[in-house]
């Protein structure tokens, strides 16, 4: 079985009415044996789309969830390499994108080429660097791309309509929307002004937009996602993974999201 398109993803979700629900978790959180069962079950709970984080000593974009997680993955010894080599073991088992999360220094170290070559293996169908700048891009992006893997564009806040369209121009797979200036992490509310970000985001964006950072509830998810084409949850998951509870993660889609609940409406 070859590699998940993230495109045709959408497309289905789309046909049936439907919203992403991508799911991150830290590669490695309880160990790397234990990965394979959790992709597993986040599809078989109705999950779009996996964020596989990769933990690492620095970093910058994570709230303290995710950092403790990534500690956690750490302590047990987790690499970006054995992720990727542990990932292609399985990879015919797996039904829905995997797309990773990384920051730009484990890349470097492994080489950016190899990188792509052992994402390529495993079936990786988008690549996250929330380090890497729109004008730094370009030595990660060329050979991702000769190998067909996206790399997934941010958009903040702050960034204007030109920026926007500058940064997205070329974007594959989806655009990561911020929903928040800060870190990743559990969030109360958000700002009466994000669905109208959301709503100019898809306007420049040529592929999905998906709105991600400090989602904690269905409602949230139900709220943030009438306004772009799906939702990405990850501190939430991360704790409830964490605290031995992964059947509650059903509880975070809405009823119009996941592949397994759209085609039950459909």
């Amino acid at each position: 079985m070859g590699r998940k398109s993230i495109a045709q993803q959408f497309e289905n979700l789309e046909s049936a009415g439907g919203k992403a629900f991508i799911a991150y978790i830290m590669a490695g959180d309880g160990g790397l044996a234990n990965l394979k069962d959790q992709i597993l079950q986040l599809e078989s709970t109705g999950v779009s789309i996996v964020e596989l984080g990769i933990p690492f000593s620095d970093p910058v974009a994570d709230g303290p969830a995710i950092q403790e997680a990534g500690k956690r993955a750490l302590a047990e010894g987790v690499t970006l390499k054995e992720v990727l080599t542990a990932v292609a073991g399985f990879k015919d088992e797996i039904n829905i994108p995997i797309v990773i999360m990384t920051y730009a220094n484990p890349v470097l170290r492994l080489g950016v080429g190899n990188f792509a070559a052992l994402c390529e293996e495993a079936g990786i169908s988008g690549v996250i660097i929330p380090d890497v700048p729109y004008e730094e891009s370009a030595e990660f992006e060329v050979p991702l791309k000769d190998v067909d893997i996206a790399l997934i564009r941010f958009v903040t806040l702050t960034s204007s309509k030109a920026r926007m369209e500058e940064v997205l121009k070329t974007a594959e797979g989806f655009v990561y929307a911020v929903t928040v200036n800060g870190t990743t992490g559990i969030r109360d509310g958000f700002d009466d002004s994000l669905g109208a970000h959301l709503e100019a985001v898809r306007q420049v964006s040529p592929v999905p937009v998906c709105a991600g950072f400090g989602i904690k509830t269905r409602e949230q998810a139900r709220e943030i996602g009438a306004h772009c084409d799906g939702v990405i949850v990850g501190s939430r998951i991360v704790e409830l993974l964490h605290a031995g509870q992964a059947e509650e993660i059903a509880d975070l889609i809405p009823e119009n999201a996941g592949i397994e609940k759209v085609r039950q409406i459909d």
